[in-house]
């Protein structure tokens, strides 16, 4: 085994990779103000973005689902990696060669994660049939391409390959990279056969490399070439540990910046059609890997969308049967999108690149241009199958079609969706077919209980914490509690304004547990004073648990309840958290004499009446003289 990865290397991966570029591959990511950033959050469903990212401190934190870390803690969490394959990825990327505290430098094979060695064994097979391609073998598949309207250039900017007709020609090339038979076996790119010997999976057929958001290859699509290949015409990766097929989208990593930028994702059906439609211009364009368009695969574009009000999918199906049930199965999924959902129906029966090889690029993107909305496409099909000569065909037609409409997001084009219906069912009386679509709308809101709300609020209402491990949830109407978090995210954020002063201040100022136990963190860490560059590392390392650390996060992220964040709003939060615990300590030595009453020793009651004089006069020295009183 490699052992355990030197700390030093560790802070140098920290350091050198911004977290706010490795999120932003899986997300979009917009300002938040002072210095953050803001997306949908990929670790569960919402419909108003609570996930931010603090690119100047290296943590994100989700003020939902009360997820957050630093860099490595995100990778771990998205990718299903432990601590040593994050670190391991994240490396490879920024370039540092690792120590291990065993045995020196690595080699890189031995110690490594499952996880980090499949993408290893993905990304060399895919330079592997990259390199194929060019060989006289592969002639059958450069005139597939060409037929197709694909020229080198094209196959190169999509990394297009060849896999050969032989046995074990990719599981050797893979041996020799170091990589084991099981290694082979478990990423899906061999095989067992019937002597007991893997062999290639993908054999004799074009290879399109299947990419993760990240844009790590994670599986391949094959394309049967020959007559006498009695596989199927398109044959997958099978599901591994790094492949899910209802979890991945071809073409996502091409297409993420153009779909953040534009508000707008294209699903096609198939990888030409992904590569006709770039090459056209249509650069949003991505298909699903050999499985219907589903959940999984709306969460990831509902983050890149970041469900605005203009966002767009358009699908492209074939006007058959069979791509009219596509076009209704995804229709079902309609409302699980903020975004508007339009379907473009290809002409003839063609697939975009069929429509690009006859017609050109512009027929392409023209046949985006067309698109029409999805429900509407949904209202034909049902108007369609329903006899509407007699009232009562009609009146079925309307029983099954008026829900469709109520269930539109937009009110407006609900209301002009309901008046169309009513052409579409021959029903004169407009304003019947309205009311009908607006009851079942309103039955529909009240059943599924008040929408959310847009915005998320006051800071203070919109980011509660969790409570320590045994102690009360906070209250954060309460002043106090909301002093004592501001205070808190200054000595996180802003040590230099409240130092030295903060730290002075007992563990029993904090009156809500949870707070007080960041203190005690951020002491145990060396305190406010010591806010070096690995100052945030060293008090999340600090918390005595993962709930004290989210909120050490939580804090360190949160936007400070300000326009200035000076001195002068940190002195005031110094004076409000250390005035309450005088005022406190006043009220409980005035509960003690009442106790002991005129008849206890005057020495006992001397020294607590001084104890009394001394704490007023400080409590009054700070109401007078604010900051400088203390």
């Amino acid at each position: 085994m490699a052992g355990r990865i030197n700390d030093d290397d560790v802070k140098a991966v920290r350091d050198a990779v911004p977290i706010d570029a490795v999120v932003s591959d899986y997300l979009q990511l917009r300002n938040a103000g002072g210095g953050n950033l803001k997306g949908l959050c990929p670790f569960h469903d919402e419909k108003s973005p609570s996930f931010q990212v603090s690119p100047s401190k290296g943590l994100y934190h989700c003020f939902g689902c009360q997820a957050g870390g630093d860099t490595l803690d995100f990778v771990m969490k998205i990718d299903h990696l432990s601590f040593s394959e994050a670190v391991e990825r994240l490396a490879g990327q920024a370039g540092i060669t690792l120590r291990y505290e065993e045995g020196g430098y690595t080699a890189g094979t031995s110690g490594r994660g499952e996880r980090i060695r499949l993408v290893e064994a993905h990304k060399a097979a895919a330079q592997f049939y990259v390199d194929q391609l060019g060989g006289a073998e592969a002639e059958i598949g450069r005139k597939f391409l060409a037929e197709r309207g694909f020229d080198q250039a094209a196959a190169a900017h999509f990394s297009v390959g060849y896999s050969p007709a032989g046995w074990d020609h990719l599981t050797r090339f893979l041996r020799g990279k170091g990589f084991s038979d099981k290694e082979l076996i478990s990423s899906g790119l061999a095989q067992d056969s019937r002597s007991g010997k893997p062999i290639d999976r993908f054999r004799g057929r074009l290879m399109w490399p299947i990419r993760d958001i990240s844009g790590e290859v994670v599986g391949f699509g094959a394309r049967k070439l020959r007559d006498d290949d009695n596989g199927p015409k398109y044959l997958n990766t099978p599901e591994t540990a790094i492949y899910k097929k209802s979890q991945v989208l071809y073409g996502i990593d091409l297409a993420k910046k153009e779909i953040a930028k534009t508000s707008r994702a294209v699903v096609v059906e198939g990888y030409t059609d992904v590569m006709a439609c770039h090459l056209a211009g249509v650069t949003t364009a991505i298909a699903t890997c050999g499985t219907a368009f589903g959940g999984d695969h709306i969460k990831i574009l509902r983050r890149l969308l970041m469900d605005n009000a203009t966002a767009e999918v358009i699908f492209t199906f074939d006007g058959d049967a069979a791509g009219q049930k596509a076009a209704l199965r995804a229709f079902e999924d309609d409302q699980k999108f903020a975004a508007e959902t339009s379907i473009a129906i290809t002409p003839g029966g063609m697939d975009p690149c069929d429509l690009r090889l006859a017609q050109g690029d512009a027929a392409v993107s023209g046949l985006v241009e067309s698109r029409t909305p999805l429900f509407e496409f949904a209202l034909r099909h049902i108007v369609s199958r329903h006899n509407l000569e007699n009232p009562a065909g009609r009146a079925a037609a309307l029983d099954e079609a008026a829900p469709v409409v109520a269930h539109i997001k937009n009110i407006a084009i609900q209301h002009e969706s309901a008046v169309q219906l009513a052409g579409m069912l021959g029903i004169r009386d407009e304003q019947f077919v309205v009311k009908r679509v607006a009851q079942l709308a309103r039955w529909a809101r009240e059943r599924g209980g008040r929408p959310e709300q847009g915005g998320r609020g006051r800071a203070y209402e919109a980011a509660p914490a969790p409570a320590a491990a045994g102690g009360p949830a906070l209250n954060l109407r309460s002043p106090a509690h909301r002093t004592e978090r501001e205070l808190l995210k200054l000595a996180l954020q802003r040590p230099a304004l409240v130092s030295p002063a903060f730290d002075a201040y007992g563990i029993d100022e904090f009156t809500a547990p949870p707070y007080a136990a960041v203190r005690q963190a951020i002491q145990d860490a060396g305190g406010a004073a010591l806010g070096t560059e690995d100052y945030l590392t060293r008090v999340r390392a600090a918390a005595p648990n993962d709930t004290v650390r989210a909120l050490v996060t939580e804090l360190a992220v949160e936007a400070i309840h300000a326009k200035t964040v000076d001195e002068v709003y940190a002195g005031v939060q110094l004076v409000q958290v250390r005035l309450r615990a005088v005022d406190r300590r006043v009220h409980e030595i005035q509960g003690t004499l009442s106790r002991l009453g005129p008849q206890a020793p005057p020495e006992q009651l001397a020294a607590v009446q001084e104890e009394l004089w001394v704490l007023q006069q400080y409590g009054q020295r700070l109401r007078n003289r604010g900051a400088e009183g203390l």
